[in-house]
């Protein structure tokens, strides 16, 4: 289930910083989320840090094109932070 950022996105910048697979970049008019990078931070932290400082509300939502298990997060934690280790 990768996240992702909706129109209602001011561009604050307090997302961006905070995502520990840089998973978040500047798009051309707000943040984009890469879903091949999102974990919904499974592997980090409990829940998703971006969701958690955006200061609008619902403005970072579930990606309804990505929906992903649990495991499927997981897998992707492990590929993306520990390739040289599989």
């Amino acid at each position: 289930m990768a996240l992702l950022i909706t129109d209602k996105c001011t561009n604050c910048d307090m997302c961006l910083p905070e995502c520990p697979n840089e998973a978040i970049s500047v798009g051309d008019e707000i943040y984009l989320i890469d879903p091949a990078l999102c974990t919904e931070c499974v592997g980090h932290y409990d829940t998703p840090t971006c969701q958690k400082v955006c200061p609008i509300n619902k403005c970072i939502i579930t990606d309804p094109d990505h929906i992903e298990t649990q495991d499927q997060l997981w897998e992707r934690f492990v590929l993306i932070h520990h390739a040289d280790q599989v």
